[in-house]
Parts: structure tokens; sequence; C-alpha cells
């Protein structure tokens, strides 16, 4: 895969990925009831926990998509794989609730975020060893 491609299936990737997160987290601190489990009862702590959620999710977000409009490949690959880990673990948090829609999704995003991060890092290494090597055949 080129370097070009693999930057722009990382882009895509990781702006769905953090553009999903920090909707989550506003949709927490709008509209809980779309978030709690049925028959939870509303409370300011889970307003709490959702604004402490979204005070994460969206600097990752606006980071990540500056990055993405910089094309910046350090910087996308460290917050891809940022949010690919949060994914991750908010899987965790779905398979801890026994709740297997909470769990596979965030799941599904967090392998192909992973899988994009590593497309990317072996693109990049690649395109750096070739003019590393086509360098050295000039001299």
């Amino acid at each position: 895969m080129t370097t070009i491609k693999a930057i722009r299936l990382a882009s895509v990737v990781t702006a769905i990925d953090v553009l999903v997160a920090s909707g989550f987290s506003i949709v927490g601190i709008i509209r809980p009831q779309y978030l709690l489990p049925a028959g939870s009862v509303q409370t300011q702590a889970a307003l709490i926990l959702a604004m402490y959620a979204a005070a994460r999710t969206i600097p990752l977000a606006l980071f990540a998509l500056w990055a993405i409009y910089k094309q910046a490949l350090p910087p996308l690959a460290l917050l891809g794989a940022l949010a690919g880990a949060m994914q991750l673990l908010d899987a965790g948090i779905g398979l801890f609730e026994h709740d297997l829609g909470k769990c596979a999704g965030p799941l599904f995003i967090a392998v192909l975020q992973f899988f994009v991060v590593y497309l990317l890092h072996r693109s990049a290494r690649i395109t750096t060893q070739t003019k590393r090597g086509y360098a050295q055949h000039l001299t």
C-alpha cells in the first residue's frame, strides 16, 4: 500500500473513530437516557461522568482532525493508536455490562483502528527505507 493511500485510510477511520466517541459523550450530556441502561434513573452523577468523557474525547477529536488536516504522520499514528485504545477500553466496559452491542461495536472500531495505524506505520517505514536505499545507491 502506498503512503498516500495509507494516510487516507487512516484519516478516514480515525476521523470516524474520534467523531463517534465525541458524539457519544455529547449525547451523554444532552440526552443521557439514550446511553443509560433501561430502567436506570438519570442522576447528576451520570451528567458529571458524561462531562468527564467529553473532556477527554473532544480534545482528542480536535487534535486528531488537526493531524488529518495537516497530514502529519507521527501525530496521526499516535492519536489513532490512542483512539483505538480508548475504543478497546469501551469494549471492555460493554463486556463488563454484559451488553453485546456496547462490546462488539467498540471492539470492531478498535481492531479497524489498530489495523490502519499498522498500515500507516508500515507504509511510512517502507517509504523511509526506500528513500534511504536510493540515497545510498547514489553515493
